[in-house]
């Protein structure tokens, strides 16, 4: 926390939240959260940093939600995933496919009231794609094109490398942008103390690791959100946003177990959403012993009962996967399917020497309470493995390490983790998840980087599709991931208001509005 939020914090709390905790001073709100022009969310993870566009958790799906309520994208996204103008209204691609051609939308403001030009926007671009700049996928999405032109709102650049979901990227992660000249005024420290944007919010306060105060942009391009005033608080621990929800000290929260959302749904005051959105639960595996060993993978790929894990874990809130394609993605194939078999798995084992009485040991790393079951499932998991012959040590951590890890390569032989790919593209599942000099690959070979390498610069698109089920199969067959189920969204919300679910997963302040009232 920096000296200028600490005591903004003591402030707003008259020191109590040094005694009671990080949340006292909001704790001290009546429990009726909900005013006429306030709204109060139960978060489930916090916002480690304000730049959207670089280090490890700008590629963390379930923070984006936070950062499109200050922050504008490229190319939007609705709620049905459909791609739609954000910062640009126009966007494309050339008859070949060498160029891009992109125009700037009018009247767009920064929080600072100074306009958002066509400089901000190559300004932005060009700093994606330099690999110094921190952008986590500088050298796979943004670098792919240089040379930009400027004439009046209208862009345009050339392709260095074909990238087929570039104009994608525009709209996913660290698609975002921020102004040229006031993040060159103040620095990148500058810039996280005190951060802007052009989104529909303007930061009011931010306690790192406790809370986000929010007010309304007037001057916001797009609609104007339903309240004027948000406060999203950072509740990590799912019984505390179930007490946050159902105490009225919060009046919108995601992510609770899925026992606790079937009660307090039914609750008179509270009302209940739940729908698959394009997160996938997924458990990658790392080429590191024992996992080099083809046996123990597939051993442990087919000892584990994802419809068992759906069915009576996730209480149906689920759709068990064999690829790392929900069903929703341009490139799902559903006759790729790998089968529970437990016998199997144990002959696999049985292969390399191992059995129940001799079992093959390794660690398994997960999450605790960032998503619904995530460590339930995973000891469903290592339960399953231990009736074939696999004993396997259980390691939490938080979400920002795993991504720390994962950068350097470094996670443990299998870990845990919720992939997103709002934009339902192979090159952002499959791709990123598989392809070795991706830094956020597990398993890394040669073989099936010679098969991946050449989809990237793919223009036929039937053919790029065609190629990347082929890899999905090879995937599956050789046991190289172990996708679980696909994830269903819950949300739990006031009846007082009106939300309708993002099927990427965001949950969006300034999409959140007022119901009707019954006459």
């Amino acid at each position: 926390m920096s000296e200028f939020d600490r005591r903004r914090f003591i402030q707003a709390t008259g020191g109590a939240a040094l005694v009671g905790g990080p949340l006292a001073g909001l704790l001290l709100a009546p429990a009726s959260a909900q005013q006429a022009d306030t709204l109060t969310i139960a978060y489930n993870v916090g916002l480690p940093s304000w730049d959207p566009t670089t280090g490890p958790s700008a590629v963390n799906p379930s923070i984006q939600g936070i950062w499109k309520a200050v922050f504008d994208t490229y190319i939007d996204q609705a709620a049905d995933l459909s791609f739609q103008p954000g910062l640009l209204s126009k966007w494309g691609w050339n008859a070949d496919k060498t160029k891009i051609e992109i125009e700037l939308r009018a009247g767009a403001l920064w929080h600072d009231g100074t306009p958002v030009t066509a400089a901000d926007v190559v300004w932005n671009l060009k700093r994606a794609g330099d690999p110094k700049s921190g952008n986590p996928v500088a050298g796979i999405i943004w670098s792919s094109v240089d040379n930009f032109q400027i004439q009046g709102d209208r862009i345009t650049a050339d392709v260095k490398q074909y990238v087929a979901d570039y104009f994608k990227w525009m709209a996913f992660l660290t698609g975002f942008m921020i102004p040229q000249a006031y993040y060159e005024k103040v620095g990148a420290a500058g810039f996280e103390k005190k951060p802007i944007g052009s989104g529909p919010y303007m930061i009011d306060e931010f306690v790192q690791g406790s809370y986000l105060r929010l007010k309304a942009f007037d001057k916001y391009w797009g609609p104007k959100p339903a309240f004027r005033n948000v406060t999203i608080k950072f509740v990590t621990d799912p019984s505390a946003r179930v007490a946050e929800i159902e105490s009225g000290k919060s009046d919108v929260t995601l992510g609770v177990p899925f026992e606790e959302f079937d009660r307090l749904k039914a609750l008179p005051h509270l009302s209940g959403v739940s729908s698959p959105i394009t997160d996938i639960a997924m458990i990658f595996i790392t080429d590191v012993a024992p996992m080099l060993d083809d046996n123990v993978r597939k051993a442990a790929v087919h000892a584990v009962d994802k419809q068992a894990i759906v069915k009576r874990l996730l209480r149906g809130y689920g759709v068990a996967i064999d690829t790392l394609q929900a069903p929703q993605y341009a490139a799902f194939d559903a006759g790729i399917q790998v089968k529970y078999d437990p016998e199997l798995a144990k002959a696999l084992l049985a292969k390399s020497g191992f059995s129940v009485a001799k079992p093959v040991k390794f660690k398994i790393q997960t999450t605790r309470g960032y998503l619904p079951k995530d460590y339930e499932t995973v000891q469903a998991i290592v339960g399953m493995w231990r009736k074939v012959g696999i004993e396997a040590e259980i390691e939490v951590y938080e979400i920002a390490k795993h991504f720390e890890l994962r950068l350097g390569h470094k996670l443990a032989p299998m870990a845990f983790y919720n992939w997103g790919n709002a934009i339902g593209d192979p090159n952002d599942s499959t791709g990123f998840a598989m392809f070795g000099p991706s830094p956020h690959s597990g398993w890394k070979s040669k073989e099936l980087d010679a098969m991946i390498g050449p989809l990237w610069g793919e223009k036929d698109e039937a053919k790029r599709l065609a190629g990347w089920k082929k890899v999905d199969r090879y995937v599956a067959d050789n046991a190289l991931v172990l996708p679980l189920y696909q994830q269903v969204q819950t949300l739990l919300f006031k009846k007082t208001l009106a939300l309708k679910p993002h099927m990427a997963g965001y949950l969006l302040a300034q999409s959140v509005g007022k119901a009707a009232a019954k006459s």
